[in-house]
């Protein structure tokens, strides 16, 4: 395949004396060069993919056009600096300057590109937006003679708001170009395929090409039971055995445990004069200690390393050899598990290592469910929403304030033009429109649209160009300088203890209207505060865990402490046989209570939880072990349960009440709450509800009780 790309690039590939290309390579450069298709590689972390998409694409690439060639657009910035250099050295042999646009990116970079556009510009879709809204002529002069348009890391975009935004952005870019842009996505793990190849806008006319190349992998699962709010420190000790000698990724699920553990591994390895190397990276660290982690991180060839960290590291950002990860409880989806059991054994040959702690039985359980899932090559499937009311309501605002107005009919014909909303009708345009003059975020005047009093607020925010919501925050400030930023909590109080970079501050001075918290590093022992919060699990993982609890088999990377915790939860289930796992449930009598366990994905529990508070029935609701704690007897908890069925009728004005009386429901949408009231619904049921899989359950469900006549 070498011979269809161009000198230049033969000889960057001779120089960099590769012995020859991988696979998901040669498959990019043939379809890339023989055809004129939208092309989707997927392929396990450090396979190549990026050279893969690059190599042809410069190869192909029509240098007489004027303007910027090839559009890279990436999730985060940090990946965007971590990609710069790696670009940038391929274009030199190609003379081809390639720019980093965005809020951190050098003002006069982005002014020379101006003055002279071309090459390749790496982008995020928020500075996309910018510069649609503020500055229009400015992308009509440096994009109008796209060549290709890169989407790295494109599964983080389907089926969320952001992925919403991308679609419309690229309809919108595509409105002004001289000539269709190719689209190549890039990602490592792929589970909705149709949904993916529906982002480039011509789903017809891409191509999926994904390496299923096995990478071998050893993995391993211990168990410490978690009694208290921490850690336990036998599992902490275990831990550090594990990381001292290695250079390992450690993946706590919140912030707030991901300091914990950070902390107290340099404890214990300052106690026995080990290495101080030990950090934490998630997104409430300053930017640039954030930058200093990873660059030690990757040019660290002599020491080893532990950093405790959330998704930040998830995705492709450049860290170099890894030996190990680690997932302490379970990853709330196949698909990060999938990035990062990939982010070890990136180097050809070597295997990828993942261990397992879990601190509870439930957790273990979920934990090697995934796995199984994993091994089966199962990701959960996404379905983009069809009716996006929010992110409708957003790029009208932003299409006014780009065109600085638009009559009713030409909003409008923006908005079907652009294939983001192609489902959407033009009355449900009307309606979006209507509520938006109410609201004064649009004015009419003289048969045109304008930016209203309360408009002008919103567009001319710096927050108004994404659509993902972020929480307030306090600068956390220790002798001038920012450490970094921590969630609004109410409990902030002085002389607390916070967890912050691996290290623990106490409140000095808090300054509420400057949004900043002052601290000194704390010696006391006091014990700190934690932060983070839970993720969605989809249905098949909780089958998969019924399945699991339900057989026998033994699993050999169980050490003998987890295949005991597995074996006594087994043990409580053992009397309630379940032969037929998509419809059997078992009802655990104990005492005068009765357990419903569900094994149903979050969205169906909280469908149940709230058809239950709809009914005025109580019960406590535990998503965490799918379960349902009723103070009755199973016949009358089966007689509940079925009648729920029936109050699914219902369910529509039970939603608009909450909604009436508690318009915060909403605030999972940035946007939601300036739609008209019956969207908010609409939108309501799809993120946050499934009622539509939770009659279907309700109505095939059928209750285990134990057959011994035994009670727990």
């Amino acid at each position: 395949m070498i011979e269809l790309l161009s000198e230049p690039i033969r000889r960057y590939i001779r120089d960099k004396r590769w012995e020859e290309l991988r696979a998901i390579q040669k498959h990019a450069i043939k379809h890339i060069m023989e055809s004129e298709k939208n092309v989707i590689l997927s392929s396990r972390t450090a396979s190549g993919k990026t050279e893969a998409a690059f190599l042809p694409m410069l190869s192909k690439i029509d240098f007489n056009k004027p303007g910027v060639k090839i559009l890279y657009i990436s999730p985060l910035i940090a990946l965007i600096n971590d990609q710069f250099n790696r670009v940038e050295e391929l274009c030199e042999y190609l003379d081809l300057p390639v720019t980093k646009w965005h809020g951190e990116a050098k003002k006069s970079a982005k002014e020379n590109l101006l003055k002279n556009p071309d090459g390749v510009v790496l982008i995020t879709p928020e500075s996309i937006e910018a510069m649609l809204v503020n500055k229009e002529q400015n992308a009509i002069k440096l994009f109008s003679s796209l060549q290709f348009v890169v989407i790295d890391e494109i599964h983080s975009f389907i089926g969320t708001d952001r992925g919403m935004q991308l679609a419309s952005l690229l309809s919108r870019l595509s409105s002004f170009h001289t000539s269709k842009f190719r689209v190549i996505g890039l990602s490592a793990t792929i589970g909705a395929i149709a949904e993916t190849k529906k982002l480039t806008g011509d789903a017809e006319g891409t191509t999926l090409l994904r390496d299923k190349a096995p990478k071998e992998m050893e993995v391993s699962f211990r168990y410490f039971k978690m009694e208290g709010a921490e850690l336990p420190i036998e599992l902490m000790k275990d831990l550090y055995l594990e990381v001292k000698d290695n250079k390992v990724l450690i993946f706590p699920n919140s912030r707030g445990r991901a300091e914990e553990v950070s902390v107290k591994l340099k404890k214990i390895s300052d106690r026995l004069k080990g290495h101080s190397y030990y950090f934490s990276h998630h997104s409430s660290i300053d930017r640039e200690l954030r930058e200093y982690i990873e660059q030690f991180a990757k040019n660290n060839k002599r020491y080893p390393f532990s950093i405790s960290c959330t998704s930040t590291l998830e995705l492709g950002i450049d860290i170099g050899s890894v030996e190990k990860v680690v997932q302490i409880d379970a990853a709330h989806s196949i698909s990060s598990l999938i990035q990062r059991v990939g982010r070890s054994g990136r180097r050809e040959g070597e295997k990828s290592s993942l261990i397992f702690y879990a601190t509870d039985q439930w957790n273990l359980l979920q934990s090697l469910a995934c796995l199984l899932l994993f091994r089966d090559e199962f990701i959960e499937p996404v379905l983009a929403s069809e009716k996006p009311y929010d992110i409708l309501l957003h790029q009208m605002l932003s299409i006014i304030k780009q065109t600085n107005g638009r009559t009713p009919q030409q909003l409008k014909k923006h908005i079907k033009e652009n294939y983001a909303f192609e489902h959407i009708q033009e009355a449900e345009m009307d309606d979006v429109i209507q509520t938006l003059v109410e609201k004064e975020q649009l004015e009419l005047i003289g048969g045109e649209l304008i930016v209203g009093v309360e408009g002008e607020w919103t567009v001319n925010n710096k927050d108004f160009y994404s659509v993902f919501r972020s929480d307030p925050s306090f600068k956390i400030i220790h002798h001038d300088k920012t450490i970094g930023e921590l969630p609004l909590m109410s409990a902030f109080q002085i002389d607390e203890n916070i967890l912050l970079a691996a290290r623990i501050w106490k409140i000095l001075e808090i300054d509420y209207k400057a949004k900043k918290i002052f601290v000194i590093p704390a010696k006391d022992g006091k014990k700190p505060m934690f932060f983070g919060t839970g993720g969605e699990v989809h249905p098949k993982i909780r089958e998969k865990m019924l399945d699991v609890l339900s057989c026998q088999q033994e699993y050999q990377e169980l050490n003998e402490e987890a295949a005991e915790a597995l074996r006594l939860l087994r043990l409580d289930f053992k009397c309630y046989p379940i032969t037929e796992i998509a419809t059997q449930r078992p009802l655990v009598a104990k005492h005068a209570e009765t357990i419903f366990y569900s094994f149903q994905g979050t969205k169906i529990n909280k469908s149940i939880d709230f058809l239950l508070r709809l009914q005025g029935i109580t019960a406590d609701y535990n998503d965490h072990e799918s379960s349902f704690n009723f103070k009755a007897n199973p016949a009358e908890v089966k007689a509940m349960l079925k009648k729920l069925k029936a109050s699914t009728e219902h369910i529509d004005s039970a939603l608009i009440s909450m909604l009436e009386s508690n318009p915060a429901v909403m605030e999972f949408s940035k946007w939601g709450t300036l739609l008209p009231l019956q969207y908010q619904l609409i939108i309501l049921k799809l993120k946050i509800y499934d009622f539509t899989h939770t009659e279907i359950f309700l109505s095939t469900c059928e209750f285990v009780e134990a057959q011994d006549g035994s009670k727990d």
